[in-house]
């Protein structure tokens, strides 16, 4: 891969460029080489896209190219993340009086999206997890990135998913700034576990008390040196009980494959809740961190057992306990969202930022009316509703 100050953009193989020799770069190579030697739906069966590998400033970027695929996880197609998985979550968050309407707007919007070819996108820093965390380096270091893929795929709208104010105010300035546009994808949550005094008696009171029921419903924590091949099967089975079965489709369907790779190359830090008794683990999360911010893309347990056992409570405690004692701070994604706050996270919009300055005005009416909409009505109902 090429040193800092240096770009080149692969055409979909596994060694187009030397890849970086240092710690990211190393977990790079190890999470993309796969994808690209065999086929990215043999690791997550719901994602199509073409894969590529951008270098920019010594780091290792993966960029996605979309045309239609919408059918495909919200990881890679925007028209599954906001017509799609925005009508299920109409459902799920029980805005009973206005799912009707709501879902009928979503659907008008939807054909304008697919008259627009609103798909035809490259997805920078793209790593097909539900988050996508960001190599620490200058904001203007992304320009030649930018200038490059405009002109490989001038057709093409690009788009850095999973910005926040938080993490990536100078970024995002640096692209607003560029004449990229701000669309909101969805509310997340944020804490830092190990900062207390941000944290209300409550919410330490709490965690504490999550944290407390694992000896009492009798589980212990498993580490992922404790976990083996083996665990393999359950892991994936409960990662898919919650995000596929109980919420939706719509999120990356990880295959057996995807979680031996990423137990065995360590590209997620697995951490159990096995029950002592039966031996049986019914509880798992795996995280990864950057620069200090850390996401779990896999949490998951047996949700066929009663909720008063309180899996989801133990387990988002032992990442808590995870966030704290790593210093990090903790991006909780969406969902869940009175529980979190308890806790003592804080919500946050998360955006999208698209360029599509380079197409014409027919291609770039999509992305016009849905920022529109999600400023005037989602983001509104997301903070009123604390969605």
């Amino acid at each position: 891969m090429s040193r800092a100050g240096q770009l080149g953009l692969n055409e979909g193989t596994a060694e187009p460029m030397e890849w970086p020799n240092d710690e990211q770069g190393r977990y790079a190579e190890q999470f993309l080489r796969p994808l690209l030697e065999q086929s990215v739906s043999a690791y997550i069966c719901n994602v199509e896209t073409s894969l590529h590998i951008l270098s920019v400033s010594g780091h290792a970027v993966p960029v996605t190219v979309n045309d239609t695929q919408y059918d495909s996880s919200y990881v890679c197609s925007p028209y599954t993340h906001y017509v799609t998985y925005a009508k299920e979550e109409l459902r799920l968050v029980g805005l009973h009086r206005l799912q009707a309407p709501l879902s009928a707007l979503l659907n008008l919007i939807g054909l304008l999206f697919k008259a627009t070819r609103f798909n035809r996108v490259v997805q920078i820093n793209n790593w097909l997890l539900s988050t996508n965390l960001y190599p620490d380096m200058p904001a203007e270091e992304w320009l030649p990135a930018i200038g490059l893929l405009r002109d490989r795929f001038p057709d093409h709208t690009l788009i850095f998913r999973s910005l926040n104010r938080t993490t990536h105010a100078l970024l995002i300035d640096e692209l607003v700034k560029q004449g990229f546009r701000l669309v909101p994808s969805r509310q997340i949550y944020m804490l830092r576990p190990s900062d207390e005094a941000s944290l209300t008696a409550k919410a330490r009171w709490l965690v504490k008390r999550d944290y407390g029921l694992l000896g009492k419903r009798g589980y212990e924590r498993v580490g992922p040196d404790d976990l083996t091949e083996a665990d393999i099967p359950r892991l994936a089975e409960l990662y898919r009980a919650l995000y596929l079965d109980k919420y939706s489709a719509c999120n990356p369907q990880l295959t057996d494959r995807f979680f031996a790779l990423a137990l065995s190359k360590r590209l997620l830090e697995f951490h159990a809740l096995r029950n002592v008794k039966t031996g049986r683990i019914d509880a798992v999360l795996g995280y990864f961190s950057r620069n200090g911010v850390m996401t779990t893309p896999v949490f998951g347990y047996d949700t066929s057992l009663p909720q008063e056992v309180g899996l989801y409570r133990m387990l988002s405690a032992v990442l808590l306990d995870i966030a704290r004692n790593n210093g990090c701070l903790l991006h909780e994604s969406s969902g869940a969202a009175q529980f979190k706050r308890n806790r003592g996270a804080v919500a946050e919009i998360e955006y999208s930022a698209v360029y599509d300055r380079h197409l014409p005005v027919v291609r770039r009416a999509g992305w016009s009316v849905l920022r529109v909409v999600l400023n005037k009505l989602g983001v509104p109902l997301m903070r009123r509703f604390k969605l």
